[in-house]
């Protein structure tokens, strides 16, 4: 057993790259939601909603987790979402948040884009008063046309001042990073960052990362961390300092090892490798429950631990002051632990 206590993780300052703000959608709220805004969800009651939270592989997860979004219908349900989950994370100690949202999810079953963001982007101003600083991340489904891709991405751009980066993601099976290779040229033309995910033990996983590393050139992968099958993109990664967010209990819906071996592989060949918590409602934990997750599964010491917080505010979208002053925070919480 690692002696990494859980006290000291959850007091541990870090930053969250990997979370969808649709999988922190917790029954109590959903129940709430379907309630107020008079949708049949099939359950009426906590007990009946979680009992719906049953899957054993991506494709079944996906199948419950986009039907459950239908709750979300007012910029205040989509403010709610995200400033419940605000709340979770301020007892986690995360410090800076960069949030995935799925629009298509929602323009699809007609909600505006506006009504989305709108409300998303409220919560992260608000999330000030948490001592959080967040920002949101606009993640194109895989499993939706290139054509809804390059709506949506022209959608975002008239609030281009809400959202950091794009991302990927959804099936990926089929769909693989370069049928949006477009969509993302046109993001990076605007500066907005990005990220793709490369979901653990798919097929044609290692040519996936291939893909969104030499051709898309992208700043961080999601998952990713098949990517030990290849040392030269491993390599590739060290030299480009790119970041991989890596999700334990998600991946062990997947893996029954949580890729706790790969991430320990990572870090000790110096890839910046950091742990999050994918869709928690979901998933059975938040942040520090990944991290415990982990640490105890694969006796992690405490420097390993404290690597992958560092890593998470490295391979962040925030200025280098910023991170600056994270580190620092870090450093001093260390010392005092």
């Amino acid at each position: 057993m690692s002696n990494v206590t859980k006290e000291f993780i959850a007091g541990l300052p870090k930053a969250e790259l990997h979370l969808h703000i649709e999988g922190t959608l917790e029954p109590e709220l959903k129940l709430k939601l379907a309630q107020k805004n008079q949708i049949d969800i099939g359950q009426k009651s906590i007990e009946e909603v979680k009992s719906a939270y049953e899957y054993n592989d991506l494709a079944s997860f996906l199948s419950v987790y986009y039907p459950a979004m239908n709750v979300l219908q007012t910029e205040s349900d989509f403010y709610e979402l995200a400033f419940d989950y605000l709340k979770r994370a301020a007892k986690n100690n995360v410090r800076h948040v960069e949030i995935f949202f799925d629009s298509q999810a929602h323009t699809s079953r007609g909600i505006s884009f506006e009504t989305v963001i709108n409300g998303l982007y409220r919560a992260t101003l608000d999330a000030r008063a948490l001592n959080i600083d967040a920002s949101l991340i606009m993640c194109f489904l895989r499993d939706f046309t290139k054509e809804s891709a390059r709506e949506t991405l022209e959608s975002a751009l008239k609030h281009r001042d809400k959202i950091v980066g794009i991302g990927l993601d959804s099936d990926e099976h089929n769909n693989p990073p370069l049928k949006f290779a477009r969509q993302f040229e046109d993001a990076a033309a605007v500066g907005l960052h990005r990220t793709v995910h490369c979901d653990i033990d798919q097929k044609d996983s290692i040519e996936h990362i291939r893909q969104a590393l030499e051709i898309m050139e992208v700043e961080r992968l999601d998952h990713g961390t098949n990517i030990v099958e290849d040392p030269d993109l491993v390599e590739l990664v060290v030299k480009r300092g790119i970041g991989l967010t890596s999700c334990p209990l998600s991946n062990g819906f997947v893996s029954p090892e949580m890729k706790g071996k790969e991430v320990l592989e990572l870090l000790s060949k110096d890839v910046k490798v950091s742990i999050h918590s994918d869709d928690p409602a979901y998933f059975g934990g938040y942040i520090s429950d990944n991290y415990s997750a982990i640490a105890s599964n694969f006796e992690l010491t405490k420097e390993q631990v404290i690597q992958l917080a560092k890593n998470s505010f490295e391979t962040s979208w925030i200025s280098d002051k910023q991170k600056e002053l994270y580190l620092e925070e870090l450093n001093t919480y260390v010392a005092n632990n």
